[in-house]
């Protein structure tokens, strides 16, 4: 399922629907040790393999949470489609919750919900709810919800 957006009305028009889910996405340690070195996160609980193997109780390091929050974007990017868009505004982020360890390894995807779309400032201003699942979890990994507007080109 993917969804086209090209104007204020179409957005207002799928508040409160789901936009999709995403493909599958590895977490694998690489990644992991690559967000690490961004962020200058280096936690043992993400990056050392041999302790989280021993005192973790899953047996292996886990992805940070700020990492599955910043692969949002481009998750979301796989099923919803802004077109006529002269340039998009991240207003933040809403109860953000993590709820589950992703382990190295695992492979994570994004369903998102519109939950408000309201007409502001000329832009659609958006708020989505997004769930993080892992595969073959019950639990999700985390739930966010973004607040984002966009700002479509004059016809």
């Amino acid at each position: 399922m993917s969804v086209s957006i090209k104007s204020i009305a179409d957005g207002e028009a799928l508040e409160g629907t789901e936009l999709g889910v995403s493909d599958w996405l590895l977490v694998d340690q690489d990644r992991i040790n690559r967000f690490a070195k961004a962020t200058d996160d280096y936690q043992w609980i993400h990056v050392d393999e041999e302790r989280a193997k021993a005192e973790l109780p899953i047996g292996s390091t886990i992805a940070h949470g700020y990492l599955l929050v910043s692969l949002i974007p481009a998750l979301v990017d796989q099923f919803v489609f802004f077109e006529n868009v002269d340039r998009v505004i991240n207003l933040g982020l809403n109860k953000v919750r993590f709820k589950n360890m992703v382990p190295s390894g695992a492979r994570v995807r994004l369903r998102s919900q519109l939950t408000t779309a309201r007409k502001r400032a000329g832009a659609l201003q958006t708020t989505i709810e997004h769930t993080m699942e892992i595969e073959g979890q019950a639990k999700p990994a985390c739930i966010a919800e973004t607040l984002v507007m966009y700002f479509f080109k004059a016809d």
